[in-house]
């Protein structure tokens, strides 16, 4: 397929819209705030492009249509004329330039989220959601409002060859090969986020799971993720489902 093939960006338009739509619907919007970006094929000698949300929309009234193409300096490609949060592709355009892995990269301040990156203990590996990203979470301190390009290689640092960054004392990031795989993994950090919230509001000690059982678990749930059908994917498209998001991969959306 031509590399700057104009239905490859309309598959992603649609994908990331319903993404974002997806994000409203669980709660894990932030009023016009935050992204998730999508690296888009485009033309040979272009530099790569990406597809974010336009600034001052909410999650739930963005469309396939009303995303943005940006380049990597945050710079409108179509010159759409919609507004773009240049400021807040900061972290997003360091790691999609220095991960070609990075085809998605997804950033969220939720609750649960933001209360474990301000303990100094961060993310445990203690309970089933948690065991199984043991070894793939880095942390990044947190420096104030990310707007300096002078971040850029502090963060890429910090997420080094793992999926996960638990941003300090801010939020969630993670990244993925593709948008499916990319939410599968917020989802899990965020479930285990969650879990760890909870018990550590029950009584009496938390119990550590055994260190040779901790050092299987990512590798099994590896094996099936790379297995047979892609699970991504098929957990993605049920919960875009189930929020009654209107989605098709293989047509456009009226």
């Amino acid at each position: 397929m031509n590399p700057s093939s104009p239905s490859q960006e309309a598959g992603a338009r649609r994908e990331l819209a319903a993404c974002y739509n997806l994000f409203d619907t669980l709660g894990w919007a932030e009023g016009i705030f935050n992204h998730i970006t999508v690296r888009v094929p485009s033309p040979a000698g272009a530099g790569p492009h990406y597809l974010i949300n336009p600034f001052g929309i909410h999650y739930a009234e963005v469309t396939a249509g009303n995303l943005v193409k940006i380049d990597v300096d945050g710079r409108d490609v179509d010159d759409s004329g919609r507004d773009v949060n240049r400021a807040g592709f900061v972290i997003h355009s360091a790691i999609h330039a220095a991960r070609d892995d990075a085809h998605c990269v997804m950033h969220v301040h939720t609750t649960a989220g933001c209360a474990v990156s301000c303990k100094e203990s961060g993310l445990r590996h203690d309970n089933f959601y948690s065991a199984m990203m043991s070894g793939d979470v880095g942390y990044h301190d947190y420096e104030g409002v990310t707007t300096s390009v002078e971040e850029r290689p502090r963060l890429v640092r910090s997420l080094a060859g793992h999926s996960h960054l638990i941003l300090r004392n801010h939020g969630l990031l993670v990244v993925g090969a593709t948008l499916p795989q990319a939410f599968q993994r917020l989802w899990t950090l965020q479930r285990a986020c969650e879990i760890q919230l909870a018990s550590d509001a029950g009584a009496g000690p938390n119990r550590a799971i055994a260190a040779d059982v901790l050092e299987r678990v990512p590798a099994t749930r590896l094996r099936m993720a790379t297995t047979g059908d892609d699970v991504a994917t098929r957990l993605f498209d049920a919960m875009v489902r189930r929020a009654g998001i209107a989605f098709s991969r293989g047509a456009e959306n009226p």
